[in-house]
């Protein structure tokens, strides 16, 4: 897939929703894309795999309400194709099943564009795997079949042969089948189909939001109006249903249902988002800081050409450590240069990072933040120590102030920055007015100052968050937080990514109780 002056479409296959369900040939293709066209049922997650500089275009193809004509989108990646762009037409589900890929491959075709079909996870078998119902199984469906919920009008006569629809001892799954289902529900029983036959109805399934009703045929139309079921929905009829109360994994993981707003810069957030995904949460990545180099490297690299003279280097942050190696490896040094320094590191994820340039930290505080620097280096003799401390061009000074007192020389240097991001934060406030986020986290003071900045100021702030719950990965955190108007109902014991993780699934597995650590 080596980019050339020449257009191409991909037809890209997104999956049922959940964004982890996406192939490594459809992220592929998003990497490399210039346009991506993507439709109502596609996670917007996955477009965070797209370069800053594609365009991202919602062409809204969805069940009810007003979309996008199918002649004008096929208008757009033809053109664009032809103006040499490589185009991603992202699509819920796979393309070629029930997805109109097939027109839109057509038309392509027809154009003499060059294209390819990246299938994706079907929502018909993935969702009612996510709700705990195979869709074979050897002792009760030895065949599946999947139908569309509603035929194209425009067709001359129908063609779903009911009769032997009915009569099938396997599965049947609908797609698209939601304003439809009482229709479907009175033909099979029409054509003999037993009317205690059980029945399965998904709605989002794979997301965060899957809910799933379950029933028979004697009475799915009237539980599904109940819970106000409205499509997306995949319908899944047969024996198979049963399997649910067994096999119902997704719905079970603590987290469960809950949407998790994740304010770190988008290169650190990965990390965060998989341990909550694991637990069954929907991260949703809002970067309310962005790390960008310091104004100037002069300081930095003075500070380099005199190493020597150093005894202690102390490393506060992991966002310090690349920069730092890289400036050192401008001035044609290496970690020997480092090898008569005693190096502390701020916690074991800075020692991680440190650990990468085979670098040991001599020290880790028992308490990850510069009081628990100073708590261990007060029992070291400061006094006429030099010590060097790469960390943010802005930051707390209580640790260089602390060891000048103790007798320490130290010098500071800037080895990175963090400011608002380049996009406005115009996907913050309806998260919140939509009631889209359960949680909301914090990893730095920065990324609560810049959250409040973004969303408004301190008072809309405290307004739309004041149905979420607010986790701060420390105490110098969450004071930032609570000095900023925010109540804060999670912090872990320990200042990491993974402890906050945990602390947010003990909050919910034990009934939503107070989380601060000390409460």
């Amino acid at each position: 897939m080596t980019k050339s002056n020449r257009g191409k479409v991909f037809l890209v296959g997104a999956g049922p929703g959940d964004p982890g369900l996406l192939t490594l040939k459809g992220k592929a293709c998003l990497e490399q894309a210039d346009i991506v066209l993507y439709d109502h049922l596609a996670n917007p997650a996955l477009l965070r795999h797209a370069r800053e500089s594609a365009e991202r275009v919602y062409v809204g193809r969805r069940g009810r309400g007003q979309y996008q004509n199918q002649d004008d989108i096929n208008k757009v990646m033809i053109e664009r194709a032809r103006a040499g762009q490589v185009v991603v037409r992202l699509k819920g589900g796979d393309p070629f099943v029930f997805g109109r890929g097939g027109e839109e491959a057509e038309a392509v075709a027809e154009a003499q564009i060059d294209f390819e079909v990246v299938p994706g996870v079907t929502a018909a078998v993935a969702v009612p795997a996510y709700a705990g119902i195979p869709v074979t199984h050897r002792t009760m469906a030895s065949t599946v079949t999947i139908v569309t919920g509603h035929e194209d009008p425009s067709k001359p006569s129908p063609v779903m042969d009911w009769p032997k629809l009915a009569a099938t001892s396997g599965t049947l799954v609908f797609m698209m089948g939601m304003k439809t289902l009482p229709a479907i529900v009175s033909r099979l029983l029409q054509e003999g189909r037993a009317s205690d036959t059980p029945v399965a109805a998904i709605r989002w399934g794979t997301r965060a939001e899957q809910q799933t009703v379950i029933g028979s045929l004697r009475d799915i139309v009237a539980k599904a109006e109940r819970a106000r079921f409205e499509p997306p929905t995949v319908i899944i009829v047969g024996n198979v249903v049963k399997l649910r109360e067994q096999l119902n994994w997704f719905e079970r993981r603590p987290l469960f249902g809950k949407r998790v707003l994740l304010t770190r810069p988008k290169e650190q957030a990965h990390e965060f988002a998989r341990l909550l995904t694991a637990f069954g949460a929907e991260t949703i990545e809002v970067p309310v800081i962005q790390i960008i180099p310091p104004p100037t490297w002069t300081i930095v690299d003075q500070a380099i050409s005199r190493l020597q003279a150093y005894h202690w280097l102390i490393v506060t942050s992991v966002n310090g450590v690349r920069p730092f190696m890289d400036r050192l490896r401008a001035a044609g040094k290496d970690v020997r240069a480092l090898g008569h320094l005693r190096i502390c590191a701020i916690g074991p994820r800075t020692a991680d990072a440190l650990a990468t340039y085979g670098l040991t930290a001599d020290l880790i505080p028992a308490e990850y933040q510069a009081e628990g620097i100073l708590a261990s280096l007060s029992e070291q003799e400061m006094k006429g120590k030099r010590i060097l401390i790469p960390r943010a061009e802005i930051a707390r000074e209580i640790l260089p102030q602390q060891l000048s007192q103790m007798g320490a020389q130290v010098d500071v240097v800037p080895v990175y920055r963090t400011i608002a991001p380049g996009e406005d934060a115009n996907p913050l406030a309806p998260l919140f007015e939509d009631r889209k986020v359960d949680v909301v986290t914090f990893t730095s003071s920065s990324t609560v100052r810049n959250f409040v900045e973004l969303i408004g100021g301190r008072d809309e702030a405290r307004r739309l968050t004041v149905n979420a719950i607010v986790g701060c990965i420390g105490p110098v955190t969450a004071q930032t937080a609570e000095e900023c108007g925010l109540t804060v109902t999670i912090m872990p014991p320990e200042n990491t990514v993974p402890a906050l993780a945990e602390a947010i699934v003990k909050y919910f597995a034990e009934g939503a109780r107070v989380a601060v650590s000390g409460a």
